[in-house]
């Protein structure tokens, strides 16, 4: 028995030392695991002006890691990126191996600011890189470098927001005009304009620009050429301190390198740039409270005020109509309507509101109008009081008040109205029925037996009771279908590639109008193509191991070449100046390469 206890104990130490070393181990593994990959965030800069660019690059050192998902730039914008790059090398026979993702960012906001981290899989699990600090302050000035081409870009194009003005009236109309001005030494090429300008506290309208041309004009003392970019108009809602955000643009701009080709004409050098309107800040004043009227209703502007009748004579259910009319220039459609008055013996139906009204540079012009559709029951003559309307003009800082004529509308046929005995007033008669009003009521009647369905032993019966009875077969053989895929591990995974491709092809060509998603779409789609087909990793993919697979599958020179210069258009798109023709055509030939290699391969 003591020996039995023993052996007992002994068991039981193993058993705890077992658990223990398996447990040291594993934390071990996972110690020398993060140890030996790194996934690192590091940027140029950590303090930066609000008119300033900088790099983050995602670095990982291990070959093999897959689905690089960026953090949400939110308080950034993305200039450029991602943009990859692959180191390795060999040092005294150890190997050494870098991946990088880059971005370049420009900052939207003021203030201190944190970059979350990226992710990246390696061996099936899920890592994250660290999180960075941006401190974003006022705009810097740049160094003043003659030689500079950023420098250059800068100090000869500007965009600027102008303000027609920036002390008006609650409702008053005032326009916004942005103008990129560039000097005569310079160029630029392929505009691409950020979001439009958030206005708030404004209700605003974009005016069409037509047959926009070259201008000259002045900027700062100096003679500059421009364009007019963007007109709004803008009627402020409330007074105070209200603001007209910024525009921002991106240019390829032309700027001279000093010099000269063989016949002796200036050459140039290409550099992508951006620039940013000022902030405009507009200060609005309060309508007066001296002098308003009772029924103002917000009317800012100059207006005139139609009361008028269709028909002022007419027979007892005929109608007429009462039109409202208001013309004038201010803020037409902010404001409300004056409605009419008329005597209860009449029945008004609900206005009908029609509007003519186009937008000017300093607010809204045409006129509104509301119809009243009357129909009268009862003879006789019937008055409709004026109509009074207010408004304030900002010319002359007062307020108006404009009032109709009285309506006079006469029933010639119909019922009479009893009078008073002072024909003071009048009421309206109470409709009385006559016996002839009355029908005759039925004393007898006939019951039809509704129609009854009767489900049981019904075609309906029989056709459901065999429906369910094909399912048994048909559940079986889906059953033993979806077995047989789980099984297929290699199957499931080209078509989950398959299904990936088509996904970022599609994705693709939604982003046509966003040059660096499209091409970043079109990439990942060509990549998992060749997932599904080749059955191969993306760590495994260039342009030499594309072109020796396709050929052992028997794929045309032809067609691996054709599929080559697909990826490299993809590299090269984002860096360069483009257009949607050029994004639809690339698009339109990765869908026929793809198409062509999936039949080859069959």
């Amino acid at each position: 028995m003591r020996l039995l206890h023993l052996v007992k104990n002994a068991v039981y130490i193993i058993l705890f030392f077992k658990k223990h070393i398996i447990l040291f181990f594993l934390l071990l593994s996972g110690v020398i695991f993060a140890q030996d990959f790194e996934f690192t965030t590091s940027v140029s800069k950590s303090v930066l002006g609000v008119n300033q660019r900088l790099k983050i690059e995602f670095s990982v050192n291990k070959n093999g890691a897959d689905n690089f998902k960026a953090p949400d730039f939110s308080n950034f914008k993305v200039v450029a990126g991602p943009s990859s790059s692959v180191s390795q090398s060999w040092v005294n026979g150890k190997s050494s191996y870098s991946q990088s993702y880059i971005y370049i960012l420009e900052p939207k906001i003021i203030g201190n600011h944190t970059i979350s981290p990226a992710q990246i899989a390696y061996e099936g699990v899920i890592i994250y890189s660290n999180s960075v600090k941006i401190t974003v302050t006022e705009k810097i000035a740049l160094p003043k470098n003659p030689n500079d081409p950023n420098y250059i870009a800068q100090e000869n194009i500007h965009l600027v927001a102008f303000v027609s003005k920036t002390n008006p009236y609650i409702g008053e109309g005032v326009y916004v005009e942005y103008r990129l001005y560039f000097s005569e030494k310079i160029g630029f090429s392929n505009p691409q304009f950020g979001e439009n300008p958030k206005y708030e506290g404004f209700w605003n309208q974009e005016i069409p620009i037509k047959n926009n041309r070259e201008k000259r004009g002045e900027f700062k003392g100096q003679n500059y050429r421009y364009y007019t970019i963007k007109k709004t108009v803008l009627i402020p809602q409330k007074s105070g301190k209200l603001y007209v955000n910024p525009m921002s643009v991106d240019l390829v701009v032309s700027v001279p390198s000093g010099r000269y080709d063989f016949f002796g004409n200036p050459q140039t050098r290409r550099i992508n740039a951006h620039y940013t309107s000022d902030k405009r800040q507009i200060y609005v004043k309060a309508l007066p409270i001296d002098g308003k009227p009772v029924d103002f209703t917000g009317a800012v502007g100059n207006y005139n005020l139609d009361v008028g009748l269709s028909k002022s004579s007419l027979k007892a259910n005929e109608s007429t109509q009462v039109e409202i009319k208001i013309t004038g220039e201010g803020n037409l459609k902010l404001f409300g309507i004056p409605k009419i008055v008329v005597p209860s013996e009449l029945e008004v139906y609900t206005p009908e509101n029609k509007q003519n009204v186009r937008t000017t540079l300093n607010g809204l012009k045409g006129n509104i109008t509301e119809t009243y559709s009357i129909v009268p029951e009862y003879k006789g003559k019937y008055k409709i009081p004026v109509v009074n309307f207010s408004y304030f003009n900002p010319k002359d800082k007062q307020y108006h008040r404009l009032s109709s004529k009285e309506l006079i509308l006469e029933v010639t046929e119909g019922k009479t109205l009893p009078s008073t005995t002072n024909n003071e007033s009048t009421t309206k008669q109470i409709v009385k029925n006559t016996g002839g009003d009355f029908r005759f009521i039925h004393t007898k009647t006939e019951f039809i037996a509704p129609h009854t369905f009767e489900f049981y032993n019904s075609k309906w019966y029989y056709g459901l009771l065999l429906f369910f009875l094909l399912t048994i077969p048909i559940g079986i053989f889906i059953g033993r279908k979806r077995k047989k895929m789980i099984r297929d591990i290699v199957g499931n995974k080209k078509r989950t590639a398959d299904r990936l491709a088509k996904k970022y092809l599609s994705e693709a060509k939604k982003q046509i109008n966003n040059k660096d998603a499209f091409y970043i779409a079109l990439e990942r789609a060509l990549h998992n193509f060749l997932k599904a087909k080749l059955s191969i990793e993306t760590a495994d993919i260039s342009q030499e191991k594309i072109k020796k697979l396709l050929s052992e599958y028997q794929v045309s020179e032809d067609t691996i070449i054709d599929f080559n210069e697909v990826l490299n258009d993809c590299d090269f798109g984002r860096f360069t100046p483009t257009t949607n023709l050029k994004m639809k055509n690339v698009y339109k030939k990765a869908s026929e390469i793809i198409s062509k290699i999936s039949s080859e391969l069959r």
